[in-house]
């Protein structure tokens, strides 16, 4: 009779923790899930906040299933542990720097625009009174790694598309009027930071999130 005793099985991958950076991928998922209209903002912040305090494998994947083409945290091979791995930054500091071109942008019963190859400054001011301003961040450089946006739409809109490799938090109050955009934790994990903040008073602020292209879109 052999005295091997038989080996213990190697615990399913998916029950294994997970790390910062698989947790990142998930949400940077969830926000591109989020500007191709698949889910809307409220669940998107409903998932976000199940990304941030998920535990496993199994905790993450449930949260991508439903998202066709949308890929979750590759799971370690069986019986290996999870790989420690360090979130990577993201968004790239060769966009900051350099002389603002303008500092503010005013639409009054009309309509104005930004796009292109322009310098955001550290503050600058977006005012739509019955008009519309538009907001086309990205091919913009920054001027800081951290700069804010006050929007302010009176009985008008703006729109802002921001780049998909930034953070872009939006706290700013709608007053029988809708602000509208990303509220994300502004961690180290990305190197440029987009605060957009202001007053909707019966009008709409929108920030979306887009793919680097050139011109404004509707």
């Amino acid at each position: 009779m052999s005295d091997v005793e038989p080996s213990a099985p190697s615990p399913d991958p998916r029950d294994l923790r997970c790390s910062d950076a698989d947790r990142e991928k998930v949400a940077e998922a969830l926000r591109s899930a989020t500007a191709d209209g698949r889910i809307d903002l409220d669940e998107m912040h409903e998932r976000l906040e199940r990304t941030y305090a998920a535990r496993t494998y199994r905790d993450l994947e449930p949260l991508v299933a439903d998202l066709p083409g949308m890929a979750g945290p590759s799971l370690p091979v069986r019986g290996q542990p999870a790989p420690l791995q360090a979130a990577e930054p993201t968004g790239s500091l060769d966009r900051v720097g350099g002389t603002p071109t303008s500092g503010a942008a005013v639409a009054v019963m009309s309509g104005t625009a930004r796009a292109g190859e322009w310098v955001l400054p550290e503050s600058f001011s977006a005012v739509a009174v019955m008009g519309e301003v538009k907001l086309d961040l990205r091919e913009a450089r920054f001027e800081t790694s951290e700069v804010t946006v006050i929007a302010v739409a009176i009985m008008g809109g703006v729109k802002i598309l921001a780049p998909s490799d930034v953070a872009v938090v939006v706290d700013g109050v709608g007053i029988m009027g809708a602000f509208e955009g990303p509220r994300e934790m502004l961690g180290s994990e990305h190197r440029v930071k987009v605060r957009v903040t202001g007053l909707a008073l019966m009008g709409g602020v929108e920030v979306r999130r887009r793919a680097p292209s050139r011109g404004v879109e509707g």
